[in-house]
């Protein structure tokens, strides 16, 4: 699925198990921003496990300095808890976050992300969801600087952290 519209960013606050996540409180780290869901069977899983080992491979220093926040599309499903967990498993660096669906509509329009309930007639789940998968680079300073392609090589993600680090 393709970009709704031109991302520009933006702050926002959405939820964690921990509480309120505000991006204006992350000044001063490079911040992934991807979004998807819990139930997603093969793309997020794919991207998140990219972005993981991306993240293993900063010093400690770097990952002080570095957050993934993995927002979920679908809050119906996805409870705060669950979110929390299925993050942390990709690493503890990742943070699942969500809110009510006018909230995590807003932050999608602020990154441009596209996503649709998909009925599933057949299927115990109900639906699934379509979605984009891009991954928004936000800069120390919290201004969107990059929007890397669906499941960037950990390598490519591993250089663009470094050399936002390097410039603040």
């Amino acid at each position: 699925m393709e970009l709704a519209s031109r991302p520009t960013g933006g702050d926002f606050t959405l939820h964690s198990a921990n509480g309120p996540v505000r991006l204006v409180d992350l000044r001063g780290r490079v911040v992934l921003i991807y979004f998807g869901y819990t139930s997603c069977p093969d793309i997020c899983p794919t991207n998140l496990a990219y972005l993981g080992s991306a993240l293993q491979d900063l010093t400690p220093r770097e990952l002080d300095r570095v957050l993934v926040l993995f927002v979920s599309v679908d809050s119906a499903r996805d409870s705060l808890t669950h979110l929390a967990s299925y993050a942390r498993y990709f690493h503890p660096n990742i943070v699942g976050i969500t809110g009510t669906p006018e909230e995590v509509a807003h932050v999608a329009a602020l990154y441009g992300a596209a996503y649709r309930k998909v009925p599933q007639g057949n299927s115990a789940m109900g639906y699934l969801v379509d979605h984009s998968a891009y991954t928004y680079v936000v800069d120390p300073k919290g201004r969107l600087v990059e929007t890397l392609d669906h499941a960037p090589s950990p390598r490519l993600v591993t250089k663009t952290i470094r050399a936002l680090l390097a410039e603040d």
